[in-house]
């Protein structure tokens, strides 16, 4: 299956390359004959595959984010919410999103808008070209497929920049030079309109063959549909694009959550639609960046406190330092095993060796410190086999976009907001299916006073879908980032430790490493500026 899969992404991507221009664009798109490239379906399929890989970087660390679904661009963004922390503090381009500094000169913001233009540009000249061969069911899914993939960037540009250029036909320099901003309203019924479109010409996750993993499916359209309805608040058309994806049955939640997330289990149907890459061909270099320094890591991954602090005890009661349950000596005692899963703490067995933090130890080289080592105590699990001894900058693991777990934790939310009731049945398909995996286990929720509920869910959706791109959007639509984001960053408790950190000299009363602030400033934060470097060029999106 790998073999088929690396067939179908990465040879036809290399050919691609040989003809294909970009950007929103300021580029000639005429270099090749249009009429030699756009002469039968085969060649369409190798212009197709080129949209899927986008500018995302293979076998090389990302040192700033080159797509929306690449590791580096998609869970690193993660950094700007309170679920993961940057070790490189105060410079990381990623932190200051959030912490008050974010400005129209941010690289990695520029870096985004950058690239989704140009995958935009790609999918207008694909969508233009097509039109010159006979149309076809085959033909009829390309267009299927780079109408989707246009809509997955407006939906992020949408989300994060909000009122952007709405470009949908192949542009000349001057004219890319001289596009106006749309409003988001009109931006996000476009996206609505273009996926329900696509819908129809889309193959079912179940009909995807072994060569076409990776591909858009009617499911992961339909994801992305709920995702815009929710961000628009409208709860009744969300839900409905949910309800579609349960009743095809095509997907279930995988009873192994740990292996999900890594080359053993990542073809499991609960993945609807993932990025794909494969070792040594089409690497990616997450472990590089992400690993203790102990297995040869970076040490960029941390995990902040208030992570650690969302998982419930296992008996299904919220996490108190006060609580007889906690075990300061294993941090991992009596919790929801998801926690376990997910985040490695001081004396965590990790890759065969103790994983050590804790300041006080005379020689482990990732006891929490300043420098090159771990900021919070805690590093990030998910994703990695522990089994792995190749090159760093060559895993294989896919990284997932749309999990079946967060269809249902979505469809709960939809039916919550839209119909201001629930009932015992609707929560054991959808939060309690996902909280009864067999790995996880933990007590079914029964909670149906709705603003308790919610926030049960809100919380629910944190844990499961952790240090998967998914928290700070959250956090931006539910207009909860001026309470979230303001607040002090903690790391891993060590009481009674001899070396601390504390704020302006003050212990943490529950031994905790103090790291940082973040000052989200509200509501300027909730829009990201558009690049200086485009307002330069473009009056027009200042």
């Amino acid at each position: 299956m790998k073999m088929n899969t690396l067939k179908y992404i990465i040879i036809p991507v290399i050919l691609f390359g040989l003809f294909v221009s970009c950007d929103l664009e300021r580029n000639p798109l005429n270099k090749f004959s249009d009429q030699t490239i756009w002469s039968n379906e085969e060649n369409a399929l190798v212009a197709l595959t080129g949209l899927y890989r986008g500018d995302i970087q293979f076998n090389s660390p990302e040192y700033q984010p080159s797509d929306w679904w690449s590791y580096g661009g998609l869970i690193f963004l993660e950094f700007a919410s309170d679920n993961l922390y940057d070790r490189r503090n105060n410079s990381s381009n990623f932190y200051k999103i959030s912490n008050g500094e974010l400005m129209s000169n941010n690289p990695f913001t520029a870096r985004y808008w950058r690239n989704s233009y140009k995958r935009i540009a790609q999918c207008n000249r694909f969508l233009e070209n097509i039109e010159n061969i006979p149309e076809t069911s085959v033909s009829k899914r390309y267009k299927a497929e780079a109408k989707f993939l246009r809509a997955s960037q407006y939906f992020y540009l949408s989300q994060f920049f909000k009122n952007v250029p709405l470009v949908t036909n192949v542009l000349t320099r001057d004219e890319a030079n001289n596009v106006t901003k749309t409003e988001y309203g009109t931006v996000a019924q476009f996206i609505i309109d273009e996926l329900e479109a696509a819908i129809p010409n889309l193959p079912r996750f179940s009909d995807l063959t072994s060569s076409e993993t990776g591909r858009a499916s009617k499911q992961a359209a339909l994801a992305f549909l709920g995702r815009i309805n929710m961000a628009e608040e409208k709860w009744v058309d969300a839900a409905k694009a949910y309800e579609k994806i349960i009743e095809f049955g095509d997907n279930e939640i995988f009873d192994n959550y740990s292996t999900l997330f890594t080359p053993q289990g990542e073809n499991s149907s609960e993945n609807i639609f993932s990025m794909q890459y494969l070792e040594g061909l089409a690497g990616q270099a997450m472990p590089q960046h992400a690993l203790p320094a102990k297995d040869g890591g970076w040490c960029i991954v941390n995990v902040p406190a208030s992570l650690f602090e969302a998982y419930q005890f296992s008996d299904g009661t919220d996490f108190s330092y006060d609580n007889p349950l906690y075990n300061p000596n294993n941090l991992g005692d009596n919790r929801d095993p998801r926690l376990g899963y997910t985040i490695i703490y001081n004396g965590s067995d990790f890759m065969g060796k103790p994983y050590i933090s804790h300041p006080d130890s005379a020689s482990s080289p990732d006891r929490i410190m300043g420098g090159q080592t771990t900021q919070t105590g805690f590093m990030m699990r998910k994703y990695f086999d522990e089994n792995y001894n190749g090159s760093l900058q060559e895993y294989g693991g896919n990284i997932p976009i749309i999990r079946y777990a967060e269809i249902l934790l979505s469809y709960l939310e939809a039916k919550i907001e839209s119909e201001n009731t629930v009932n015992q049945d609707l929560l054991d398909i959808t939060i309690n299916a996902i909280r009864g995996r067999a790995s996880v286990n933990m007590p079914r929720i029964t909670e149906t006073d709705i603003s308790l509920l919610r926030q049960i869910l809100r919380n629910e959706r944190r844990v499961e879908l952790a240090c998967e791109g998914i928290r700070y959007w959250d956090i931006l639509r539910w207009k909860i980032a001026d309470d979230i984001l303001t607040q002090d960053v903690y790391g891993a408790p060590f009481p009674g430790a001899k070396r601390t950190r504390t704020k302006e000299g003050q212990p943490d009363p529950y031994g905790r490493w103090f790291v940082n602030t973040r000052a989200f400033r509200s509501p300027k934060d909730y829009a990201w500026p558009i690049p200086q470097s485009e307002q330069d060029i473009n009056p027009n999106l200042r």
